[in-house]
C-alpha cells in the first residue's frame, strides 16, 4: 500500500542545501520540486549520509562541472511518482538510490559497454544530490530496502558500506586466508572490517591511531587492531603474519604517509588498494623494489548496483551489523552543525546522517 507521503498531493518546491563552489560555502534555500522524465523516479529523501567526499567536494578538491549543485550520495527513501516508462517501481516502495550512473554518451556507451564508462556521473556532484527533501533519480538506481532496515541504516548502503565492499571483493579479490591490514576505521573501514571477516580473511588487521576506533574494530571482527604511530607497530604486523607481510593493504583515509606505511608491510606479490580520496600526489619507494617484490597498486571508487543489492541482502540477512553506524542526524536545516560534527577529530564519528 503506498504511503501518506506518496499519496498526497506534491508541493511545488522544496527545501535542498545548495553549494556554491566558487564561495564554498552551503546554505538551504527553497527550490523547485524535481519533475522526473519518462524514465526517472521522484523520491521523498528520508535520510542521507555525510561523507568525507562531499566535505572534499565543499573545499574543491573534488571537482564539480556545476557552480552550485546540492550534494548528497547516500539517500535512502520513500518513492512519491514515477515517469510514465518506468516498470515495476511505485509510489509508497522503500529505496536506496546507487550514487553512479554511466554518462551514456562516451564511446563505451555507445557501443552498450555502461559498465565501461569513461566519464561516470555521481548523484551529488555531477547532478543535484539529496541533501534535499526530494531526489530526482532514474529507475535503474533503485535498490529495495530490506524491510527490517530503518532509513538511516539503509542510506549508509549507497557507499560507506558497498564501497569497501566492491574493493575488497573485487579489486582487491580479498579470499579466505588472506591477511588484510586496513587503514582508517571510520566511515569506511568500520565497515571494510565486517566485510574482511566475512570474505574469511585471517587475520584482519585494523590500524588507526584512535583507540576508540581500534576497540570498536575488535568489536566487529578484527583480529587485532594497531596504532601505525608505534614504534613496534611494523614488528606487530610481521609478527600476525608470521614474517610474510600482509596480502592487502587497504587505504581508507587517502593518504601517502598511509600508503608508504602500507608499502613497507605488504608481502611479495601483496596488493595495496588506495580508495580514500585526497589530492596528495602518490609517492613510493623505488620501483626496483616494486618489481623485486612483485607489488600491485590499485585504485578503487564506488561500485555497481549489484554490489549494492548484494550488501542490501547481507545487511537484511544480519551478516552485516549497521545499528552502530550512525553517530549522529542532524534535520536539514542544520546541515553545517552535520558538517562540523563529521570533520571533529574529537567527536569520533562513523557516519553522521541528515534527515530531511
Amino acid at each position: 500500500m503506498p504511503t501518506p507521503e506518496a499519496t498526497f498531493g506534491l508541493p511545488k518546491s522544496m527545501l535542498a542545501a545548495r553549494l556554491d563552489t566558487q564561495a564554498k560555502r552551503i546554505s538551504v534555500e527553497r527550490v523547485p520540486l524535481p519533475s522526473p522524465g519518462p524514465r526517472d523516479v521522484l523520491i521523498q529523501v528520508k535520510a542521507c549520509g555525510i561523507c568525507l567526499s562531499d566535505i572534499h567536494l565543499i573545499d574543491g578538491t573534488i571537482s564539480t562541472r556545476h557552480t552550485v549543485v546540492t550534494p548528497g550520495h547516500e539517500p535512502a527513501g520513500i518513492v512519491t511518482s514515477v515517469g510514465r516508462d518506468v516498470p515495476r517501481w511505485r509510489a509508497g516502495d522503500r529505496v536506496i538510490v546507487d550514487s553512479g550512473r554511466s554518462c551514456g554518451e562516451c564511446e563505451s556507451c555507445a557501443r552498450g559497454l555502461r559498465d565501461r564508462c569513461t566519464d561516470p556521473r555521481i548523484i551529488g556532484v555531477d547532478t543535484d544530490g539529496a541533501w534535499a527533501q526530494y531526489v530526482c533519480v532514474p529507475f535503474e538506481c533503485l535498490c529495495p530496502i530490506p524491510a527490517n532496515l530503518p532509513f538511516d541504516q539503509a542510506a549508509l548502503m549507497a557507499d560507506a558500506v558497498s564501497t569497501p565492499f566492491a574493493a575488497l571483493v573485487h579489486t582487491a579479490d580479498v579470499g579466505p586466508g588472506d591477511s588484510v591490514g586496513l587503514w582508517g576505521i571510520g566511515g569506511l573501514g568500520y565497515h571494510a572490517v565486517q566485510i574482511a571477516a566475512l570474505c574469511g580473511a585471517a587475520p584482519v588487521v585494523a590500524i588507526d591511531p584512535r583507540e576508540s576506533a581500534r576497540s570498536r574494530a575488535l568489536q566487529v571482527g578484527a583480529d587485532v587492531a594497531l596504532d601505525p604511530t608505534a614504534a613496534d607497530f611494523e614488528q606487530r604486523i610481521s609478527e600476525v603474519t608470521n614474517g610474510r607481510g600482509l596480502d592487502v593493504a587497504v587505504d581508507l583515509v587517502g593518504s601517502n604517509d598511509v600508503l608508504r606505511q602500507a608499502e613497507r608491510n605488504v608481502a611479495r606479490r601483496g596488493r595495496i588498494v588506495v580508495v580514500g580520496l585526497s589530492d596528495q600526489s602518490i609517492q613510493l619507494g623505488t620501483s626496483e623494489v616494486f618489481g623485486i617484490r612483485k607489488h600491485r597498486l590499485l585504485g578503487h571508487l564506488g561500485y555497481s548496483r549489484e554490489d549494492l543489492e548484494t550488501v542490501a541482502s547481507l545487511t537484511g540477512w544480519g551478516r552485516l551489523d549497521l545499528s552502530q553506524s550512525v553517530s549522529a542526524t542532524y534535520p536539514l536545516s542544520e546541515i553545517e552543525r552535520a558538517l562540523a560534527h563529521l570533520t571533529d577529530r574529537a567527536s569520533d564519528v562513523i557516519r553522521v546522517v541528515v534527515s530531511p
